[in-house]
């Protein structure tokens, strides 16, 4: 039983690391290439894999993507969650945080998977797994503000929605634009002004 019970946890440890293998060989080959000009044969090649592999562990190209898009979004809001965290108040830590996903709009990697052919490929991101994430912790941030009076009597589920969704499109929007530089701080200085909306008093 002992042996059976290694051979077990040697499998998974191995379907761990092909796992892992494969996503980082797809988001090179995903930023590189683009969804559309990946080849999934040049890419399990490349770490030493068949497509069997691929298909055992994401089902198809497709669900590759969403484990690559997963993986990349969910960076990117630990990395926006670090930035909101220096701030000297809740207020000031949900705006840089949402200011912080919309300028990582500009990230080649963030631009072409994330932002451009994550929506086309796997349809609305707000119904992402990594989006629900972040829509909970701005929830409870909301929350905290509003106990503490710096909102106006608002419905926490509603301004947190809008406040991810706000941040959300406003980066979709200058991942799509013909010059993301230049609509950049557009798309920040709305969304500042989106949010200061809620304030119950000047700040």
């Amino acid at each position: 039983m002992k042996f059976e019970g290694r051979m077990a946890k040697r499998r998974h440890e191995m379907m761990e690391e092909n796992r892992a293998k494969l996503i980082t060989a797809a988001r090179k080959a995903f930023a590189e290439k683009g969804y559309a000009g990946a080849s999934m044969d040049e890419l399990t090649a490349d770490v030493g894999l068949t497509r069997g592999a691929l298909y055992h562990n994401f089902g198809d190209k497709r669900g590759l993507l969403a484990a690559v898009v997963n993986q990349i979004d969910g960076e990117m809001a630990s990395r926006a969650k670090e930035i909101g965290a220096r701030a000297e108040n809740d207020w000031q830590g949900l705006l840089a945080e949402g200011i912080a996903y919309i300028e990582m709009a500009l990230d080649p990697e963030v631009q072409r998977v994330v932002l451009l052919d994550g929506p086309a490929v796997l349809g609305d991101p707000s119904k992402w797994p990594s989006q629900s994430s972040c829509l909970h912790a701005t929830r409870l941030t909301v929350e905290r503000l509003l106990e503490a009076e710096v909102f106006k009597p608002v419905d926490a589920e509603a301004a947190a929605r809008l406040l991810s969704g706000a941040a959300l499109n406003a980066a979709l929007w200058v991942a799509a634009s013909d010059n993301p530089k230049e609509v950049l701080p557009k798309a920040i200085d709305a969304f500042r002004s989106m949010a200061s909306g809620l304030l119950a008093a000047e700040r």
